[in-house]
């Protein structure tokens, strides 16, 4: 990734809930001129050992860009799998 420029782009970085903050800045830092970043996740499933909801590298990029006005963040509130789904996902 060093020295690679993404330029007029649109990245999806998907489970990003299990990358390190330095893995995000990374790759967020790769981001030029008219390239835009999506980064997809669920901290709830982490499942990088060393990991938690609070070090996280998708933890880290929401609480850093809050309140930049060019960001945005989603929460949904329950999951589109299925009852079974969302009561494992609970109770596991």
């Amino acid at each position: 990734m060093r020295g690679r420029t993404f330029m007029n782009r649109y990245v999806i970085i998907d489970e990003a809930q299990n990358l390190t903050p330095k893995q995000m800045k990374a790759l967020l830092t790769r981001a030029g001129p008219g390239t835009k970043m999506v980064c997809l996740g669920n901290i709830a499933q982490i499942d990088t050992p060393y990991l938690t909801e609070t070090t996280s590298g998708l933890t880290y990029v929401v609480n850093h860009f809050r309140g930049w006005p060019h960001s945005g963040h989603i929460t949904l509130r329950r999951g589109e799998r299925s009852r079974l789904a969302d009561q494992a996902s609970e109770v596991l």
